[in-house]
């Protein structure tokens, strides 16, 4: 194992280089640039008609990629007319060419057009679903997935992707968890960063760069009871402390362009919400993009109770929505509401103005083909480098849960393997959900990487042992598309019995589990977030047997798993991998590479426990272990999770010394270093994300029982030490207080550094103003 990082070094390389991108507003222009779009989209929008400046303002869909029941007619008509300023779902330059010479061609002011699509973990080559890639800690893996997705999206004529979605989520039973970045708004906000800057790259005209946009804006990962779609109810303090950071760190890294959410903020659907789209976006957060609505969100205030199309389209301008997605509330209201004189020309040419400025900064006013480039296609997408950096960024995503007796790694020669469950042979679940550009055929099987690994040196008895689910009437909930879960020709009992034979025949079992593609993402809430009761079955049966049972978890939020936890011997929990599934697991089953992932969210072990976070607020009466009463506790079970935040587990072992610190007391604007060293004990190199956690406990507000300030990931050999230190200054201790004002206040804090947010040292200092 001396050389297990051997193969990735190229691509660290490369992340690397990625990462040392200037942070805050890379994309900004020069004062000189500024002054020549400004007078170019000034002496354009002069001869604009009022239709025209409107047609600007609306995205369209032919219906690809639809998340809804509307998509638009006349896309033809529409472009030649004017009357359409962007489209998405449509990719590939032979489309994407007729497009836009339609539009540049065809139209009176010849305005190009800009073309968007979902891609949210790739777009051919599919990485690790965003709440897997979390799990790597890694900013540099993470911000070269984007920068390839960026290479690939633009080879097909895209200049526009709707990600990074940077929403925190609480609640597991929200669909969309799988899509963000987990419960923290540290980590949430330098992954949100480092997205845009793999996105948008140094240079937004470049021909591989696209422009990001972020979503969903705000609050949508609080959803009440993790109901997809539901209405957000949270205080002030709760948005600027919790949730908003990570837009905040999106718009400073330079984002060109925010997505609007669908819930209400302090009652207002965001879609037509001033105070949160020009007051605090704009004014305060000095945003200077544009703004469009999610799929409908703005024909869907009416449902909200505000109004009919007219009246939410008038609103929505107001507020600073400049872009209105496939519901033409704008086309079809916009222009009376302006005679009416329910609207000003200032709102229109306000967006108007923030539209075509996007496009110039992508430079499609130079040159409207600019990404279009039939070469590219063939040579820049589904690549040996890029199909390489997503199997590297799927070993790094992989959390290890339970390795009892050492279990794992398996051995590459000798005996025999049970490879059960119906995601074992399975190549469609591989890439999880949004992968719109994806082609799951092309993806690699669990069954094909292994045998990939170990070839004929192992025996592998394989049986399905179970469907994703016998329930048929959640498997047509589960299918909004053809094939996607399906029930096997045998009985689910005749299909358990051929798992228990071929795990009678084997030394060990390894049973590939969870949840299909369909059953997490948009419009996918759970209210039992179990593993399916089909697959239960099979798994109580194998563990009868007695032999020790690997179980290989697929899934896009946290799962239960108390029993899996008391019965399997080992868990190794792979989200859904991408693209290079079945060789990242493989490689690391068989010890190729150590598991380093770790938890950026919660598992409970009931969903009653649910919303479960690390950085909770304290309780007058908080929660002790062991039977109590008249306190902050259940009857009937443990408040603590079953994995807390942070949390993984690797091949080797590694040892943290007592935190050193330079001083215990400090003033101002001193800075503190806290120091721990390191070590591996074990015997396997092995990499460990060491984590800085901070407690303020006496403060003008109840403040939560600890942090996330800081985090380094570093790599270890057996018998290696390293020290990490962390400079702590004020701008670690500040908050919101409750005006609002972001600040720190002096006193003692308590600084925690360890392995994960439930197993650190500590230390106390004193700071003082």
């Amino acid at each position: 194992m001396k050389n297990i990082f051997s193969r990735k070094r190229v691509l660290y390389v490369s992340a690397a280089l990625l990462f040392c991108l200037p942070f805050g507003r890379a994309m900004a222009q020069t004062p000189a640039e500024t002054a020549r779009m400004n007078a170019y989209v000034s002496a354009l929008m002069k001869k604009m008609t009022i239709d025209e400046k409107i047609g600007q303002l609306n995205l369209v869909t032919g219906g690809m990629a639809i998340t809804g029941s509307v998509t638009n007619n006349g896309i033809g008509e529409g472009v030649k007319n004017g009357s359409i300023g962007g489209i998405f779902g449509l990719y590939g330059t032979s489309d994407v060419r007729k497009m836009q010479e339609a539009a540049v061609k065809g139209t009176r002011l010849h305005i190009p057009l800009i073309f968007g699509l979902d891609v949210i973990h790739g777009h051919r080559t599919i990485f690790p679903i965003p709440l897997g890639m979390s799990a790597t800690w890694d900013l540099g893996l993470i911000e070269q997935s984007a920068r390839i997705a960026a290479k690939e999206a633009t080879a097909e004529g895209l200049n526009w992707v709707f990600s990074p979605m940077v929403d925190i989520a609480r609640d597991a039973r929200w669909g969309r968890i799988s899509e963000g970045s987990g419960e923290d708004p540290y980590l949430g906000g330098k992954i949100a960063a480092a997205m845009v800057r793999g996105y948008q790259h140094n240079n937004l005209k470049a021909p591989d760069a696209v422009m990001a946009c972020v979503k969903h804006f705000a609050l949508y990962g609080g959803a009440e009871a993790g109901r997809e779609y539901n209405t957000v109810d949270m205080s002030r303090l709760a948005m600027y402390n919790y949730y908003l950071p990570p837009y905040r760190a999106a718009v400073d890294a330079g984002a060109g362009s925010i997505m609007s959410s669908f819930n209400v903020v302090d009652g207002v659907p965001s879609t037509v919400n001033k105070w949160l789209l020009t007051d605090l976006l704009r004014k305060q957060w000095g945003f200077k993009g544009f703004v469009v609505s999610d799929y409908t969100s703005l024909n869907e205030v009416t449902e909200h109770g505000l109004g009919d199309l007219q009246t939410v389209s008038a609103r929505a301008i107001n507020a600073g929505l400049d872009m209105d997605m496939v519901g033409e509330g704008y086309l079809k209201t916009l222009k009376q509401s302006l005679q009416e004189k329910k609207i000003s020309i200032n709102d229109i040419d306000r967006a108007c103005r923030l539209i075509l400025e996007a496009k110039y900064k992508l430079g499609l006013f130079a040159d409207p083909y600019k990404s279009i480039d039939p070469r590219r296609e063939k040579t820049d997408i589904m690549t040996a480098e890029n199909r390489a950096a997503a199997r590297i960024t799927a070993e790094h995503s992989f959390v290890l849960l339970k390795n009892d007796n050492q279990i794992l790694p398996l051995k590459k020669s000798g005996g025999s393997i049970a490879l059960v469950g119906p995601l074992a042979d399975n190549k469609r679940d591989m890439l999880g959900t949004w992968v719109i550009g994806g082609e799951w055929e092309k993806s690699v099987s669990v069954m094909e990487g292994i045998k990939k690994v170990v070839g004929d040196n192992v025996k592998i008895n394989y049986a399905r042992g179970s469907n994703i689910t016998d329930d048929t009437t959640f498997m047509k909930r589960l299918n909004f598309g053809p094939g996607m879960v399906w029930l096997d020709k045998q009985s689910p009992d005749e299909m358990i019995d051929d798992a228990v034979k071929a795990a009678k025949k084997s030394d060990i079992i390894v049973a590939v589990v969870g949840e299909s593609q369909s059953m997490s993402g948009e419009s996918s809430s759970r209210s039992d977030i179990s593993i399916p009761e089909s697959q239960q079955k099979m798994l109580k049966e194998l563990a009868k047997l007695g032999k020790p049972m690997v179980l290989v978890l697929f899934n896009g939020r946290p799962l239960t798993l108390q029993w899996e936890n008391d019965n399997a011997a080992a868990i190794l929990d792979v989200w859904a991998p991408g693209t290079e599934a079945g060789n990242a697991i493989a490689n690391v089953l068989f010890g190729n590479y150590n598991p380093s992932g770790k938890l950026t969210t919660t598992f409970p072990r009931s969903v009653g426990q649910i919303p479960l976070y690390y950085n909770h607020l304290n309780t007058g009466r908080p929660y002790t272990s062991g039977p109590t009463k008249f306190r902050s506790d259940y009857l009937d079970i443990s408040n603590d999770p079953l994995y807390p935040f942070g949390y993984g587990l690797s091949y080797t072992k590694f040892s943290y010394s007592d935190i050193k610190l330079n001083k215990s007391v400090l003033v101002g604007n001193e800075t503190l270093t806290a120091s721990v060293t390191v070590s591996n004990t074990g015997k396997y190199a092995g990499e460990e994300v060491v984590q800085l956690y901070i407690k303020d406990p006496v403060a003008s507000i109840s403040r939560p029982v600890k942090e996330l300030k800081d985090f380094k990931k570093i790599a270890l050999q057996p018998g290696e030490q390293k020290t990490v230190t962390f400079n702590i200054t004020t701008d670690k201790l500040k908050f919101y207080n409750s005006d609002l004002r972001y600040d720190w206040e002096p006193g003692e804090f308590v600084i925690e550094i360890g392995t994960n947010s439930a197993t650190t040292g500590s230390t106390r200092v004193i700071w003082n103003k």
